[in-house]
Order: structure tokens, then sequence, then C-alpha cells
């Protein structure tokens, strides 16, 4: 079986072209630079490109059984800025794949969503996949079309899909200075005796979860052929970022300042995930509890 990660050398790409190659899978990475935090490696095709080329996207489609789309080119905090750019580079040039993936018999794609921003304001908490999605940013809004147009290629010409709408994740090769990831940033700031900076007054919560179960929930995706196809994948637990810093105080053992500023309107106050379908149907859940992601990633940045 060929299957081709786009955006296989990013954060989750490259844990994901790991786990696949040791389960022995033949493994195609289509991205547009190469991962600063691993190495590539030897038994895996590269072939280096944007997103927007679909010429070559669709030569990398050649053989292919499965393809991963983890693909975005916006941030929920930054995307309302643009909302035409969004559609532009994150709709269109999916529509684009979605068309090549049917004139190139792909069997299946499968497409991490955004489990923290589709839904809006919740209404209630746990949030199910039935809640009613109405995101508050054009990222999220941008995702909910192309789990709509997913459902619309499998109706039309059979194309098989799988969505999992993932909450936070944080680990490993999370660009540890970057706008998003608030774990790994405040991990690697703490380590660097910054200080951390807090939107609001730190009781947003969130659902956060650790690298190797995302990896987990993304292939097992890939091998059930049933009907459902949506799914929320996260820890099904929520933490204010509050009782995070003390957690992460409690596990690392390092004091460290914290800012707090005034809040965005693009943050929603709560997002917690209800995981009970990924677990009754996919026969899925996290393993890494907190406190141990939490260590892992302190680690991993301490060897950097």
């Amino acid at each position: 079986m060929q299957v081709l990660i786009i955006g296989g050398n990013g954060f989750i790409g490259s844990h994901l072209t790991d786990f696949l190659v040791a389960k022995g899978q033949s493994v195609r990475v289509y991205n547009r630079s190469p991962n600063p935090y691993c190495q590539p490696h030897g038994e895996v095709e590269y072939i280096y490109g944007d997103f927007s080329n679909q010429n070559l996207l669709k030569t990398s489609l050649k053989g292919v059984d499965i393809v991963y789309q983890l693909v975005s080119t916006t941030i929920p905090t930054t995307s309302n800025d643009n909302p035409k750019l969004d559609v532009a580079s994150n709709v269109i040039d999916t529509l684009h794949l979605l068309e090549n993936c049917v004139q190139s018999s792909v069997r299946k794609i499968i497409f991490p969503s955004s489990g923290g921003t589709v839904y809006g304001i919740p209404q209630n908490v746990p949030i199910a996949e039935t809640h009613p999605t109405q995101p508050i940013c054009s990222y999220g809004i941008t995702k909910i079309t192309i789990e709509k147009y997913l459902h619309l290629f499998h109706y039309l010409y059979g194309l098989d899909y799988s969505i999992l709408r993932i909450a936070n994740p944080y680990g490993p090769r999370q660009n540890p200075t970057g706008k998003i990831g608030a774990i790994t940033v405040f991990l690697y700031r703490i380590m660097n005796n910054l200080p951390i900076q807090i939107w609001g007054d730190g009781e947003i919560i969130r659902d956060y979860l650790y690298i190797s179960d995302v990896i987990q929930a993304l292939y097992v995706a890939q091998n059930h052929d049933i009907n459902t196809k949506l799914f929320n994948i996260g820890s099904g637990q929520g933490i204010s970022l509050n009782e995070l810093l003390a957690k992460i105080h409690q596990v690392v053992k390092h004091d460290f300042q914290v800012n707090y500023i005034p809040g965005r309107k693009v943050d929603i106050p709560i997002n917690v995930l209800d995981i009970s379908r990924a677990n009754k149907i996919l026969k899925w859940q996290p393993a890494i509890n907190l406190e141990t992601g939490i260590e892992k990633t302190w680690w991993w940045l301490k060897e950097l």
C-alpha cells in the first residue's frame, strides 16, 4: 500500500511518517521544505513543492492508495486578517487535490480538521461531533468547508474519507517559537528564562493531546473501512491556562514569569471534546497523560 503524506515534514506529518515507516508501509512525503528537527528517512520518497503546485502534486499521487492532507497555510489567531487568502490557499487548493485524487484512483483521504475551532463557542461540554458548528475564525470556517467537500466527493465519486477533529496537539518537533502550541512554547520560554505571555486572565480552558496519541488516531482511521466518517480526537479533559502553568511548574520544577495581557475576541472560553465515538468505533483512546507529555516535551527541548 502506498501512502502520500502532504505536509509530511511538519510537526504532525514527520511523526506520522516515522510511525508508518515503522509499520512497514510505503510512504511518500510531499512538503515545501525539510524538517529542521529530524533527518529524512532513507526509505521515504520526498517531493518538495508548494501545496498550490497542482501539477507536481498530481504527479506525487501516482500509485497512491491513501492520502493524508495535513497542510494548512493559516492559523486560527490570524486567519481573520485575510479570509480571502485563507479560502484561496486552503479550500481551493484542497478542491484541486480532491479532483486529482479522483483522477488518480486514490482510495481514501484522511483529513485532520480542527476540534478547537469548528464548533465555536460551545453550548455544552464536552463537545460531541453532533454539536452545531459556528466557528468564530476563518480558519474554522475553511476546515468545515473542506469537510463538506469531502462528503460531496464521496457522494459523487466514491472517494472514501475520514475526518479527525483534533484538539490541541503538542510534543517534540512542534515549533517552540511559533504562535500555536501553548505547552511547547511555554516550556521553551521557561527553559530560556523568558516571560510567558497569556492573553486574558488565564481561565481559558483547552484540551491538550500528546503527539503520539494523535498519530495513533491517524493510523487507525486509515485502517477502518466504516460508515462513520467524523471523529473528535482529544484528551477528553479540559484544563485552564493557569492550571496548565501550575502543572508545568510541578513537572519541570523551574520558576518563571507570567505576563497577562488583554484577551482576544477570537479566543473561545472553553473547548473540551467528547471522544466517546472514537473510543467506541475506532477503539482509540489517549495513552499519554498530561504530566508525562509535558516531561517528554521538556526533555526534547533540552536536547535541541
